[in-house]
């Protein structure tokens, strides 16, 4: 991918733990790369295909004056964030904000702090068997989308099927949809989750009935496991109301630790079950 570099952009702001730095202002020096295609301006030479650089320097300049805040970490946190949210054109960001006049009591040449973001692609397994099932989906399909970190790309259809476990319970309608997100994957388990509760979700029952269920099936390549949270989604090659829904939308996306598509899996499962 190709990158656009901005170095040694100036502001004065007023951002800084310390009284004296949230009065006086201070120096900051801004770093960045931003990567975005540049094949498409260079055929057409039409500055609307490509990034436009000096905009990106007024926003930053913007930003840093108008909002406050006391950490180096929330601001470059919060800056690429809305630099990614406001840019549709850069698909990745490498900021670096520099402190000169950091009020430290020794002699020191600089202080700064340097975070990479991206888009990321995820999917998303959503489900519901109690009261007004798909009325609980579309909201939260349409509530995610209003979120401004996160992009809905795709919506499979939705299908009703028979409830996963030994639990005795309604049928359940599921679906799958694919997302562009800025959020790390504990970040977008906690908004699904916010989602879940705002429907009422209750987890009293494991693989019990609920208003509402959202499932992070995968995170761009990601594999990883934790306490809170499992990418690939646990055993879902084995669920058909997972990989049903994920065939309709990407039929050829890959699983990422056991490299078998949507579509293979799916046809396994199938003979698997006519077996």
């Amino acid at each position: 991918m190709d990158k656009i570099i901005i170095k040694g952009l100036e502001v004065f702001a007023h951002h800084g733990v310390y009284d004296q730095e949230k009065e006086k202002g201070q120096r900051f020096i801004i770093n960045t790369e931003l990567y975005t295609d540049t094949v498409t301006a260079g055929l057409s030479d039409d500055i609307e295909d490509t990034l436009d650089y000096a905009k990106v320097c007024e926003y930053i300049k913007d930003y840093m004056v108008i909002n406050q805040v006391n950490l180096l970490e929330t601001l470059v946190n919060e800056l690429s964030r809305k630099l990614l949210i406001t840019f549709d054109k850069i698909s990745s960001i490498t900021l670096e904000i520099c402190k000169p006049e950091a009020p430290i009591p020794a002699k020191f040449e600089n202080v700064s702090l340097k975070v990479e973001r991206s888009r990321h692609t995820a999917y998303i397994s959503v489900g519901s068997n109690m009261g007004e099932r798909e009325e609980y989906i579309n909201n939260a399909i349409e509530n995610l989308s209003a979120d401004e970190c996160i992009k809905v790309i795709a919506v499979s259809d939705l299908i009703e099927t028979k409830p996963y476990g030994v639990v005795k319970q309604d049928d359940f309608i599921n679906a799958v949809f694919k997302i562009e997100t800025l959020y790390s994957p504990i970040e977008l388990l906690s908004r699904l989750h916010i989602e879940e509760h705002s429907a009422g979700r209750e987890r009293k029952i494991h693989w019990g009935p609920r208003t509402l269920d959202l499932d992070i099936i995968y995170y761009d390549d990601l594999v990883m496991s934790t306490e809170k949270l499992i990418i690939p989604h646990v055993d879902m090659q084995n669920r058909m109301f997972v990989l049903k829904p994920l065939c309709d939308i990407d039929p050829y996306v890959i699983h990422p630790r056991l490299r078998l598509t949507a579509k293979e899996m799916l046809c396994n499962l199938e003979e698997k079950e006519r077996i």
